[in-house]
């Protein structure tokens, strides 16, 4: 299902965006993040998310993002805000002018984490795969859009039936750039059940 942005809803609309029926282009405000105390012990929950609204327990997302970044931290990418304390994220954050962090991030309870790797700062565009089955989530990338690497795999502890999940951009420092999504389709789940160890028996 090729998703209509008019589907989508904002938590904290950006100054300047543009939207059309397949495309959503937005420019980042400085100092603007989302990443709860671990490490850095600040919390950010400002960065606009545009998300959707679904209750289906198996599903795939997939938005092609493009960005023009320049200043650390820059990011633009897919997202799952559930609230200031539950969410995850993944994206790409430019670090110099030689690498960026192509990462995600989890967010459980009010805690923070982020995994990353090290990709060239040439890369302009990136597709991303957010997959759900149940309470659990997979987050892959591709760079054409057909054969997706996995990031992530990761359990979220406070979903609800229903979710909202889309995308997200922002610049942590003092810094603004444009971010264009396109390509935006919801699928089955393309993250297939496991075929090996068969799961423990509940007690």
């Amino acid at each position: 299902m090729i998703i209509n942005t008019s589907e989508l809803k904002w938590t904290r609309v950006p100054k300047q965006y543009t939207i059309t029926e397949d495309k959503v282009e937005m420019i980042t405000e400085p100092h603007t993040d989302l990443w709860q105390r671990t490490y850095y012990h600040f919390r950010n929950d400002n960065a606009p998310v545009f998300q959707m609204e679904t209750d289906k327990k198996y599903f795939s997302f997939v938005v092609k993002t493009e960005f023009d970044t320049k200043v650390r931290y820059d990011q633009s990418g897919i997202v799952m805000y559930l609230d200031s304390e539950n969410w995850l994220k993944a994206a790409v954050e430019y670090e110099n002018e030689a690498i960026q962090r192509l990462g995600s991030v989890v967010t459980n309870n009010g805690y923070s984490d982020w995994a990353s790797v090290d990709v060239d700062a040439s890369i302009k565009s990136i597709w991303f795969r957010l997959s759900r089955r149940e309470n659990d989530f997979c987050i892959e990338n591709s760079t054409d859009g057909k054969t997706f690497k996995q990031m992530r795999i990761c359990h979220m502890f406070n979903v609800k039936d229903t979710i909202q999940f889309g995308i997200y951009a922002c610049s942590a420092e003092d810094s603004s750039f444009k971010a264009l999504f396109t390509d935006m389709e919801v699928t089955e789940c393309k993250w297939l059940p496991h075929d090996g160890q068969a799961p423990d028996e509940e007690e």
